[in-house]
């Protein structure tokens, strides 16, 4: 098993999706569980029922792929910031995928539908992640800078951080 950590926009799916092909196992991405689960967007959850109750239905999803999931696990931006969670982490070959505030304004534009970053953008960004950093940091074995890297790099920097060999 592999997991990815980091914030919304840095790349976790699509490099996660990377790494499962090129180890030959499966991908699975909690966000799109939730979903899939509730019929609904991740926003909409918010929108109708709070950050509280959208963070108890992640928090479902999480321990459920990480009890049912053998292969590459993306994980959701906040999906950390609980500690039950953080503690089945422990011990796992977790990668946190990081980038800074310039990045994130390249790669989701800082303005898409993003429910914790209705307001000002840049600046929430950089309280989420001052917030959440050491939660990413404290869970991962490795970090890896996204940053002016394609999907294709990073998925190899984290298979080398991990020393995984592909299939």
């Amino acid at each position: 098993m592999v997991v990815l950590v980091g914030p919304m926009g840095v790349g976790k799916s699509t490099v996660g999706a990377l790494v499962a092909e090129r180890l030959g196992v499966g991908h699975r991405d909690t966000d799109e569980d939730i979903v899939a689960a509730e019929g609904r967007t991740i926003a909409d959850i918010f929108v109708e029922e709070g950050e509280q109750a959208f963070r108890a239905i992640e928090k479902r999803a999480v321990h459920q792929a990480l009890a049912e999931h053998q292969g590459v696990l993306a994980l959701g931006g906040g999906s950390i910031l609980d500690a039950d969670t953080r503690a089945l982490l422990a011990g796992l070959p977790v990668v946190y995928l990081s980038m800074d505030v310039e990045e994130a304004a390249k790669r989701t534009g800082l303005n898409v539908a993003r429910p914790l970053l209705a307001v000002n953008p840049r600046r929430q960004w950089r309280e989420l992640m001052e917030a959440r950093r050491h939660l990413y940091t404290e869970v991962a074995r490795a970090v890896v800078a996204t940053d002016d890297r394609t999907p294709e790099e990073v998925a190899q920097a984290v298979l080398d951080a991990l020393e995984l060999k592909q299939a």
